[in-house]
């Protein structure tokens, strides 16, 4: 035997049905707050403490990895144009 029940309610009634808190006021704080901190940072615009707060590995003579990427990606355009030109990158020397 199969039974479906159908129940249309709100979810707030289904909240209250089940027990649940409701955690609206404090959803309502919180991005109250969120949004005040997001504007205070955004007003400040200093571009240095941005930089450190999105990448925390940042150090003042520049992020670690970044000069790797960089010369990495480099390398790999300087191959590719040589390849379609048939060109001999510089020799390295080491």
């Amino acid at each position: 035997m199969k039974v479906t029940i159908n129940v249309e309610c709100t979810p707030e009634e289904a909240r209250a049905f089940f027990g649940l808190p409701d955690v609206q006021p404090m959803q309502a704080a919180m991005m109250d707050e969120m949004q005040k901190r997001m504007k205070d940072g955004m007003a400040s615009m200093d571009m240095e403490n941005l930089m450190k707060m999105w990448m925390p590995g940042a150090t003042p003579s520049g992020m670690p990895g970044l000069d790797q990427f960089q010369k990495m990606f480099w390398d790999s355009m300087t191959a590719a144009t040589n390849a379609t030109t048939g060109k001999k990158g510089p020799s390295k020397k080491t």
